[in-house]
This record gives structure tokens, sequence and C-alpha cells, in this order.
């Protein structure tokens, strides 16, 4: 089964060399990655003098760690704090996660979110599962004013909105909707008092799920297209102009997104029990996550929140009115062949693919399951868990983990209260998927097995 499976994956690579539709997609797929490391579509966030500076604003003993470290171990351990990777296949020692030009200013890019490691590995499309944006947010803010450095937007927003209160999470709704709401259809800025928003952390979603759902986000409201992934450039200094003259660049990110797959399981398979899961998995899983394989279909069904049982705030977060302003806007009709729609008003998550699914953890729409195995067992879900390796737990397909009884709000150091993830707080719910407690023990496993597979 194994050599099933890589001799299709050659003669499916060898189809997209020789396509000549295929290599145009290809070249256009490279261009929107080169768009996305290397050309700023925001302000600048800091520069290279500030970040090689921000260790002194960390606590101790980590600061008198870094001091006696040296220039590029300290960077190291700049990336290990807040989440950034180096880029695969690339010595220069750039972040995967940032924009850094000729100037060495820094500016953040969407691989922040969706641009991780796969259990340790730099990985670009994979969900950024350790991003400290809060954390750097307010250290990079300290070292501005020990320097006397002007202070950005991102600077100042963070002392008012929270970015994310658990590393790995942002309040993603703030990026796209919150400002959306100072502009008007044809992306004017226009004056507004602020609007109110439900603030709450996502947990990124993999790009290599793009090519496959037809729309975006958990709950599916806006049908996807190039335009669409430009709603998060809505920054002030980006008027209407911005985005006309930039879409054919994100025809280009759309095309690398599209092109995404995700990596292939690395460990030892049981391919007689993965066999059995895979049956299994079609009886009770497929109707809602789809089939795999040669024959794979996406099913897009949304399951209400009635049934499904997780946390309810994402869905309720954004109203009717947001959702409706953004079907009128320019960023909804763009010139794909087909009609673009917009749910206004959902009543549910979408269930994802699950492609690639062991190597995205952790779960659900607010990443507050920490493994496979428990997705597949309910129960067993801990309250208040923090990751304590970047590799895999093995046995329970996902992340190592430290279950606690409480966060230690004691600990001095912010960077290490906001690993642990507290399911009781608002938004973070682990409840519900309810599903596999129709399994007895030996079912379940045979799932997990096959899910590696996937």
């Amino acid at each position: 089964m194994a050599n099933l499976r890589l001799l299709f994956v050659f003669l499916f690579s060898l189809n997209l060399a020789l396509s000549p539709a295929r290599a145009e997609q290809g070249d256009a797929a490279a261009r929107g990655y080169r768009l996305l490391t290397e050309t700023p579509v925001l302000p600048s966030d800091f520069d290279q003098k500030v970040f090689d500076e921000v260790w002194q604003a960390w606590p101790e003993p980590l600061r008198s760690q870094a001091e006696k470290a040296s220039p590029e171990r300290r960077r190291e351990m700049s990336y290990d704090r807040y989440g950034l990777t180096t880029r695969p296949g690339d010595d220069s020692g750039k972040p995967l996660q940032y924009v850094v030009n000729a100037d060495g200013h820094w500016t953040m890019t969407c691989f922040a979110c969706h641009g991780g490691s796969v259990y340790g590995k730099p990985t670009p499309g994979a969900p950024n599962n350790r991003f400290g944006l809060q954390t750097l947010s307010e250290e990079i803010r300290r070292t501005k004013f020990r320097l006397g450095e002007p202070l950005t937007r991102m600077d100042i927003g963070s002392l008012v909105v929270p970015l994310g209160t658990t590393h790995g999470t942002t309040n993603a709704v703030v990026f796209g909707m919150g400002l959306m709401h100072f502009r008007d259809e044809n992306l004017n800025v226009i004056d507004r008092v602020p609007a109110k928003f439900t603030h709450h952390d996502m947990d990124a979603p993999a790009w290599w799920h793009f090519h496959k759902r037809p729309y975006l986000y958990i709950d599916g409201f806006a049908q996807k297209g190039y335009r669409g992934l430009m709603q998060f450039m809505l920054v002030p200094e980006n008027g209407p102009s911005f985005f006309e003259n930039h879409e054919n660049d994100f025809r280009d990110v759309y095309a690398y997104m599209s092109s995404l797959r995700p990596p292939p399981y690395q460990g030892e398979i049981d391919d007689r029990l993965a066999l059995r899961g895979k049956s299994l998995f079609e009886q009770t899983c497929a109707e809602c996550h789809g089939t795999y394989g040669q024959q794979s279909d996406y099913p897009n069904r949304r399951i209400p929140l009635s049934d499904i049982g997780t946390d309810p705030v994402r869905l309720n977060a954004l109203p009717v009115e947001g959702r409706a302003k953004y079907a009128s806007s320019w960023f909804a009709h763009a010139d794909e062949p087909e009609q673009q729609t917009t749910i206004i008003d959902p009543d549910g998550y979408v269930a994802p693919p699950l492609d690639g699914v062991w190597a995205s953890p952790p779960y659900f729409h607010n990443g507050s399951v920490p493994t496979l195995w428990h997705v597949l067992h309910p129960s067993e879900r801990p309250d208040v868990w923090r990751p304590i390796s970047q590799q895999m737990d093995e046995e329970r397909v996902g992340l190592q983990i430290e279950v606690v009884e409480k966060t230690p709000l004691a600990e001095p150091d912010v960077a290490i209260r906001r690993s642990f993830f507290d399911t009781r707080r608002f938004g973070k719910s682990n409840a519900g998927h309810d599903f596999p407690d129709q399994l007895v023990e030996d079912e379940k496993s045979a799932i997990l097995e096959y899910l590696k597979t996937l």
C-alpha cells in the first residue's frame, strides 16, 4: 500500500512537469510565493536594529542568557520565542513570516499565520501553531521606547486590541472585518465610529486545503477568489487604487495557494489497520469530511451549530450586517467564471477537508484540541494544556503536551503564560464534535491510523 502511494505521487508529479497548462500555473505559483516573501504590501512594523535589540525586553534569566549569546544564537532565541522560522531552501536567515527589505525593514506577511512548521520543519502553508503576535508586539514596542524609535500602527493598536491571547492563535477578525468597517463598497476610507467587535482567537487553517474548498473561512460565508485574499491589507495607507494595482499579484498568490499539498506522513503506518480505518471512516466520517484517494470527493458541508456543538463564539461574532457589507464590496466581485455568492447568515461551521490532518495540530477552529486522539476521545480532552516540544506525539498524533490544572498566572514570563491553552476561557471551548463516541476503542484506533495516510 505504501509503495502504491509513492507510485501515484511520482506519476502525478510527472504529469505536472509535462503539461504546459500546469507549467504556466507553476510559474504563477512561483511568482505568488515570491510576492509573499519579497514584496511588502503593508507598512513596515519595525526595522532590523529594533529586532536585534528586542532581547533586552525579555525577562530574566532569558535576558542574561541572550546577553552572553552570539548574535546568531540571539536570533535563534528570538525566532523560537515568537514562533518564527527560517525559509525552506534559503540560507539568508530571513524569516518566512516577514518581508525584510534591503533597508532592513520588517513587514508582516500572510505566512505569519499560515507559514509555520510541521513538527519543527518550516513549511509554507502550514498553520503557525507557535506564533506569538501579541508578545512580539509588546516587546517590540518596549524596545522602540528604549531606543527612541517611532511607534507604528501595530504598536499602538496592540495596546487596545488583543492580537492573540494564546500563542498559535490570533484575533483574526480585527484584520478583516474590523478594517472593512472603515471602508465603503468601493474601498474608499470613510469616517465612522469604531465598531464593537467580539474579540476571539482563531487557529489558522492549513493552506493545502485551499484547492479543495470553494468558500473561505470556517463558516464558509465567502466564496473564494483572489480579491478576497486581499482583505487583510485594508490599512488606511492602502487606498482603492492599491488594490486594483495588485490584482494580478494576488492572482499569482491564488495560484500559489492552489498549488499547495500536504506533506506525506514520515512515520510508520500499519497498512492493515489503516485499511480497516478507511472503511470505518467512509461509513462514519466521510459524509462531512469527504473521501480520499484517486476518487476523492469533498462535500463542503456546513454542519449546524446545534449538531456540531463546538464553540459558538466565532459563528456569532460576525454580524449579518458585516457579512452583507462584504458581499456588496469590491472583494466579493472578482472576475471568476462563477457568480460570487456570500452566505450572510450561516448556521454552523463547514467540516474541513482532512488532507494532511496529522500535520496541522492543534484541532478545531479555535485550536483547542492538541491531538487527533483527543478529537476521537471527547471526554479525555484536557481543560488546560500547553505544548512542550516541537516533536510529534506519535502515539496520539499531534502535539506533545503538558496538562495542568490552571494557567500559572504568577509566572513572570508572559510568553510562557501565553503558551498555555485554557479551554474554559471565552471562545476557547474544546466541547463538541462528539460523533466519535459512537465508536468503540479499536475502531477509533483504526481511524486514527487511517488519518495518517491522508
